[in-house]
């Protein structure tokens, strides 16, 4: 399941490529053919993004405020869920990349275009839909097509709003307050390693980024949440705010420090692989040294050489170091100072 980081590059894709535009929506699967109909030929006003929920406001004219609450303005609601993605295809500079979502093989993002059949090269305007496309968007310059989502439904502002309030505060959203994360983790008694994967306590944060954000708080993933200090809470979201913001500008999750990188660059690969945006080019932090612990169990850790451990929390297999995670009353050891500086830089 893509990270929020991967949301809000999707959101920014579709910002850049049909923003403003009055867009022809069709549903060659059929299952979203009367949303579809309904919503075709009219303007994209808004691209937005809270965690792991893309919302597409669209309009019948440009000048409506998507966020008035009127009626004629209508939410285009996505979650990609486990295997959802969009794949773009256009004029040049449509998107970053050519999909962004949840591929079986790949973390994040992929390179691989739209299977254009039999259309000339480069005539985007050719290219036939796959049967299992649940959403085509096309504007005047490229594009979108959507398979495999979790949800692909229409919201009203009210829905939009519940949507909002429901879930937890987003790092990348620039309304996004940290109290709301620090109050609900402080007051309850799951664990950490829990609370961070429930996306009505924080939105966005996913296996890759729970995992490696609490190795770097040193924290215990079975620690109660009503244990940790405010500094300790506030610290894991103060963290993940640079990171997140990282991933979002390059496609990739990468969590460990310069210095450490080279220190046991062994990763744990698995038959649906742990690859990331970009792998090919040698340009960027290889995947074998992006993380402390994720997919490193059985591996020593980066700090110490204990053994990286691993077990199911919420679901999902969370990973950990039993040494450098076993201190449950410290506030994490990156200081703000260190952090804007570790991630100022770009791949």
């Amino acid at each position: 399941m893509p990270e929020g980081h991967t949301i809000h590059r999707l959101a920014a894709a579709f910002d850049a490529g049909f923003a403003g535009q009055r867009v022809r929506l069709s549903s060659p699967q059929g299952r979203f053919e009367t949303e579809a109909r309904r919503l075709d030929g009219q303007v994209l006003l808004d691209v937005e993004a809270v965690g792991k929920h893309l919302l597409l406001a669209l309009g019948p004219e440009a000048d409506l405020d998507p966020l008035a609450g009127s009626p004629a303005v209508s939410f285009v609601h996505v979650h990609l869920g486990l295997y959802g993605s969009w794949t773009f295809a256009g004029d040049d500079g449509l998107a970053a990349a050519h999909a962004i979502g949840a591929p079986r093989r790949r973390v994040g993002e992929t390179e691989h275009a739209v299977d254009d059949g039999d259309a000339e090269a480069g005539d985007w305007r050719r290219i036939v839909p796959r049967e299992t496309v649940r959403l085509r968007i096309t504007g005047a310059h490229g594009l979108a097509d959507l398979t495999g989502p979790t949800a692909c439904e229409v919201y009203d502002a009210e829905q939009r709003a519940a949507l909002l309030a429901r879930l937890g505060p987003d790092p990348l959203r620039a309304d996004a307050d940290p109290e709301r994360f620090i109050d609900r983790v402080r007051r309850s008694r799951t664990a950490i390693g829990a609370l961070l994967m429930n996306q009505d306590v924080i939105a966005g944060v996913g296996n890759i980024y729970r995992a490696e954000a609490l190795f770097r708080a040193r924290l215990d993933p079975f620690v109660p949440g009503r244990d940790l200090s405010r500094g300790m809470v506030e610290g894991i979201w103060e963290d993940l705010v640079p990171l997140l913001a990282y991933g979002a500008r390059t496609g990739r999750i990468v969590t460990t420090e310069p210095e450490h990188r080279d220190i046991e660059a062994r990763i744990i690969e698995r038959s649906r692989g742990t690859r990331q945006n970009g792998d090919e080019d040698p340009g960027v932090v290889p995947r074998e040294k992006s993380f402390y612990v994720y997919h490193r169990h059985t591996l020593p850790c980066r700090l110490c050489g204990t053994i990286v451990r691993s077990a199911d929390v919420a679901g999902r297999t969370v990973f950990w170091c039993p040494r450098c995670q076993s201190v449950r009353t410290r506030r994490a050891p990156w200081s703000r100072e260190h952090d804007a500086a570790a991630w100022a830089y770009a791949d």
